[in-house]
């Protein structure tokens, strides 16, 4: 059986991973990739928190507090930006960082629960070097944290109802001293009008100006149609809210988005923010140019 108890739960990743193998090849990358594994478990345990268990190029661990999660949190940031052994040819390595606390249960070496999966949610929010979190999880830092958080956005989570409030946690000094003014808990940002064109095999679809969304799947009767074996009948959607462009997967294996800046997302039976251009591939990486590659870009 097992048990109930409340923790921070945190996900910690390497940005472009899939890229790194493919500019690097397979040995240099997994070196890369295995020493920021090492970092992120050597400040999980610096810092109290249990490693639950690493998935490719992904830790997920608990900590007893909220400080402790977002101490190990910097500490992680810090120490994989300045390590020059993660240099490369075209830049530096980089990781993203999720953390919400909450209720999970706990069986044997894992643990299980929604608060697990809005954690998770909390990563693919973030993109390279920032460390986003909830605000279950401000409400319970201590005063010098909660003064180095801002809110940044909302966003959906699978299984929940409302929109999630989203605060980036500032880890750098620089960021800190130019701080901006934090938006009051209940208020929603405003959102710019936006746009979204899709282009697949010389069609293309605008969504915004009066069409508020699109499917994506291999069924004919979607707004694009993509055929392959691991591509659901209806796959993906895409929709404007409140200014965002939001990315919905209703997949069996779920939908991956590769941005023009090397940052990949991957999301299944969830929602992610579509900014920018990039490619999404449903059921596999596309990469840009090739024949499932659905191409987008975000205007204002």
């Amino acid at each position: 059986m097992g048990s109930d108890v409340e923790v921070a739960i945190l996900f910690a990743d390497v940005v472009g991973s899939t890229q790194l193998y493919e500019r690097l090849g397979d040995v240099k990358a997994r070196e890369m990739v295995s020493r920021c594994l090492e970092i992120m478990r050597a400040a999980t345990e610096r810092h109290s928190g249990s490693v639950i268990k690493t998935m490719g190029d992904e830790v997920m661990s608990t900590f007893p507090t909220a400080d402790d999660a977002m101490s190990a949190a910097r500490r992680m940031q810090e120490q994989i930006s300045q390590d020059r052994a993660l240099d490369h040819e075209e830049g530096h390595v980089a990781i993203r960082i999720g953390c919400h606390y909450g209720p999970v249960v706990r069986e044997q070496r894992d643990i299980f629960g929604s608060a697990v999966h809005t954690a998770n949610r909390m990563t693919s929010q973030a993109k390279a070097k920032q460390i986003i979190t909830t605000l279950a999880t401000v409400e319970l830092l201590g005063p010098e944290w909660r003064s180095l958080v801002r809110q940044i956005d909302v966003a959906t989570v699978r299984g929940k109802a409302d929109e999630i409030v989203l605060f980036e946690v500032l880890w750098q000094p620089d960021e800190a001293t130019s701080m901006l003014p934090a938006v009051g808990m209940g208020d929603v940002l405003p959102g710019r009008p936006k746009r979204l064109s899709l282009r697949f095999q010389g069609k293309e679809i605008l969504v915004g100006d009066g069409r508020k969304s699109a499917t994506l799947g291999r069924a004919e009767d979607n707004d694009v149609v993509v055929k392959g074996t691991l591509i659901s009948r209806l796959h993906a959607r895409v929709e404007v809210h409140r200014g965002k462009i939001s990315l919905i997967d209703e997949s069996t294996n779920g939908t991956f988005v590769l941005t023009d800046s090397g940052e990949e997302f991957f999301v299944r039976r969830d929602s992610t923010q579509l900014t920018g251009q990039g490619v999404i591939g449903l059921g596999r990486i596309a990469q840009p140019g090739t024949a499932l590659a659905v191409h987008y870009v975000v205007e204002d």
